[in-house]
């Protein structure tokens, strides 16, 4: 049953008991939550990363439960930790919060944290974190890696003739996006609650997609030992994301508008990313397990993103210092 008492009523010591129940454990944890600091076992060669979300620019309340903040929270920084080719370990949370958040959406949140990590990245949990008082909802998470011995895989190794693949979804977060603006904003632009039974199966998959993203983490290391040059989750927008990559190796990426869909599919996967696909290149047709090729990196070019060859001009991702608006 959800209990709505504030937290304002509530000591840090009680929250924090509340929180630590519901997180499980790390199986690289020797010392979690309790003491000053975890205590993470590791091959020797750690991953690291982290991500802010915050009321307004990055979820809305209206839209957003506790459990799915806190399932996103941890899919979003441990998609970071898998595009590195590394397997996630661990997660330190901080969360500032108004005095009028109800206790029950915490402990939601930390369902959320826990059942993300046991779905998508089995044996990773939160280890420890942070709690403040705050007039806006902020998630913070740090997310920790183990390379396994591996190397690093990076952004700038795509070289010239190496194809590019992506594994995960492509654009259903976006439309998911589309379908909670359009129909569920005022006309001033702010959002209000869900009515899940105005919604068709296609547009509720869209919007689970959007507010819990379901990353194919395991893959990463997985392309990692299939020679993956380079890779990064595509969290931004995967023609804004690609052209970060090839920007990084000094190339362009030109993609196969058949292998990415057509007219709205296309334009969703190329503008779209929080479905965080994982998007690798890799020197040979021969891909890892999972990964499907769509385009070829090819010589620098003023361009840094093709498409059929054509320099792409559409939309291309989230900026959150020139997209935000400041609608809640």
């Amino acid at each position: 049953m959800h209990d709505s008492t504030p937290i304002g009523q509530l000591s840090e010591r009680e929250i924090l008991a509340r929180i630590a129940v519901r997180t499980g454990r790390a199986s690289a944890a020797e010392i979690a939550i309790g003491d000053d600091a975890a205590v993470i076992a590791s091959s020797g060669r750690v991953v690291a990363t982290t991500d802010t979300l915050i009321d307004g620019p990055d979820f809305r309340l209206a839209w957003t439960t506790g459990y799915d903040l806190g399932w996103k929270a941890a899919a979003v920084n441990l998609a970071d930790i898998a595009a590195m080719g590394a397997t996630p370990t661990a997660l330190i949370v901080a969360l500032a919060m108004p005095n009028d958040t109800e206790i029950g959406f915490v402990e939601a949140m930390a369902d959320g944290l826990r059942e993300a990590c046991e779905a998508l990245a089995p044996g990773c949990g939160v280890v420890g974190g942070d709690l403040t008082q705050s007039a806006t909802l902020m998630v913070a998470v740090t997310a920790l890696g183990d390379m396994d011995g591996r190397e690093p895989v990076r952004r700038a190794g795509a070289g010239v003739g190496d194809v590019v693949a992506i594994a995960g979804e492509m654009g259903v977060a976006a439309r998911g996006l589309e379908v909670l603006f359009t129909r569920f904003c005022d006309v001033d632009g702010h959002a209000t609650p869900i009515d899940r039974d105005q919604l068709e199966s296609g547009e509720l998959r869209a919007i689970e997609m959007q507010l819990r993203p379901k990353p194919p983490l395991g893959l990463g290391p997985v392309a990692a030992m299939a020679g993956a040059t380079a890779m990064m989750d595509v969290s931004d927008g995967l023609a804004l994301d690609a052209s970060r990559l090839a920007e990084s190796s000094g190339v362009t990426i030109d993609f196969e508008s058949a292998a990415l869909g057509s007219s709205g599919d296309l334009a969703r996967a190329l503008r779209g990313g929080e479905d965080h696909a994982l998007l690798a290149t890799f020197s040979t047709d021969d891909l890892a397990p999972g990964f499907r090729a769509i385009g070829r990196v090819v010589a620098a070019q003023p361009s840094p993103v093709l498409v059929d060859g054509e320099p792409y001009t559409g939309e291309t991702g989230w900026d959150p210092y020139s997209d935000w608006n400041g609608q809640v």
